[in-house]
C-alpha cells in the first residue's frame, strides 16, 4: 500500500489507486468533465453569436439612420428573434438526433439478440481493426459475447461512434444556447441606450471587440491553443461584421430610394 505524502513533486496517488471505486470515481469525473465542455461550446456559440449577429444589425441601421429609436428597435427585434429562433432550432436538433442515435441503438440490439454470431464477428473485425491480433480479438469478442449488454455497448460505440449514456437534455443545451446569446447581444445594444447614434456606433464597435478578444482567450484555456492568436481571430469576425454592417447600411438607403421607398 502506499502512503499519502507530499514533496516538491506533487502528492503521491491514494491509497486505493486503481481501485474498483477509485476508478468508478475517476471514469464518472471525466465524464462529467466531458459534458461541461459540451456545454461551454454552446455557451461560447451562442456568445459568439449574440455579439456578432447583432452587431451587423445596429451597424446596418445606425448607417442608414441616425434614429436612435430605429436603432434600437431593430436590435431588441433581432435579438429577440435570434434568441427563440436558436432555443427552438438548439432544442429540435438535439432531440431530433437524440430520437435517430436511439433508433440507430434499437436496431444494433435486435442484430444482438436475434444474430449473436455475426454481432460477436463484427466486434471482433472491428478490434482486429484497431490492432489486436486476429486470435485475441476473437477472444475478447467471445467473451463479450456472454454479456449481450457488453457486446451492444461495444458495437454502439465503435460502429456507430455512439454512446448509450444520456448526455445533458436538449432542453438544458437550449436553455444554455439562448441565455448565453441574449447576454452577449446587450454588448452591441447597450452603448445605443445612452448615447447618441454616432457615438454608440463607435463604442459598440469597440466594446465588441473587446469583449470578442476576452472570449478567444477564454475559449483558449479549454482548447489549449494560443490565448492572443484566439482572441484576435475572433476579433477578426467582430471587424468583419463591422465592414459588412457599414457596406449595408451605406447602400441601403440608395437602393430603397431606387424602388421608391424613402425614409420616414
Amino acid at each position: 500500500m502506499r502512503a499519502a505524502t507530499t514533496g516538491g513533486r506533487g502528492a503521491e496517488p491514494p491509497d486505493d489507486y486503481l481501485s474498483k471505486r477509485w476508478l468508478a470515481d475517476h471514469l464518472a469525473a471525466e465524464r462529467r468533465d466531458a459534458d461541461l465542455l459540451s456545454e461551454v461550446r454552446e455557451a461560447i456559440f451562442g456568445a459568439q453569436d449574440g455579439v456578432t449577429s447583432i452587431l451587423v444589425v445596429v451597424i446596418t441601421v445606425a448607417t442608414a439612420t441616425t434614429h436612435q429609436y430605429t436603432v434600437l428597435v431593430a436590435g431588441i427585434a433581432a435579438a429577440l428573434a435570434e434568441v427563440l429562433s436558436m432555443a427552438a432550432g438548439e432544442y429540435m436538433s438535439s432531440r431530433s438526433q437524440r430520437e435517430i442515435f436511439l433508433a440507430q441503438i434499437e436496431k444494433e440490439r435486435r442484430e444482438v439478440h436475434e444474430r449473436p454470431d455475426e454481432s460477436e464477428a463484427e466486434v471482433a473485425y472491428m478490434l482486429e481493426k484497431e490492432g489486436l491480433a486476429e486470435p485475441a480479438a476473437k477472444r475478447v469478442a467471445a467473451e463479450m459475447a456472454r454479456e449481450p449488454n457488453v457486446l451492444l455497448k461495444t458495437m454502439v460505440e465503435k460502429e456507430l461512434g455512439l454512446t448509450i449514456e444520456e448526455g445533458h437534455s436538449p432542453l438544458q443545451g437550449a436553455l444554455i444556447l439562448a441565455l448565453t446569446f441574449a447576454v452577449a447581444s446587450l454588448v452591441p445594444i447597450g452603448p445605443f441606450f445612452i448615447f447618441p447614434v454616432r457615438t454608440a456606433l463607435v463604442i459598440a464597435i469597440v466594446f465588441s471587440a473587446v469583449v470578442m478578444f476576452a472570449l478567444g482567450v477564454a475559449k483558449s484555456r479549454v482548447t489549449g491553443r494560443n490565448p492572443i492568436r484566439s482572441g484576435l481571430e475572433i476579433v477578426g469576425l467582430v471587424l468583419a461584421a463591422s465592414v459588412g454592417g457599414w457596406i449595408f447600411g451605406s447602400l441601403l438607403p440608395a437602393a430603397l430610394g431606387i424602388a421608391g421607398i424613402g425614409s420616414v
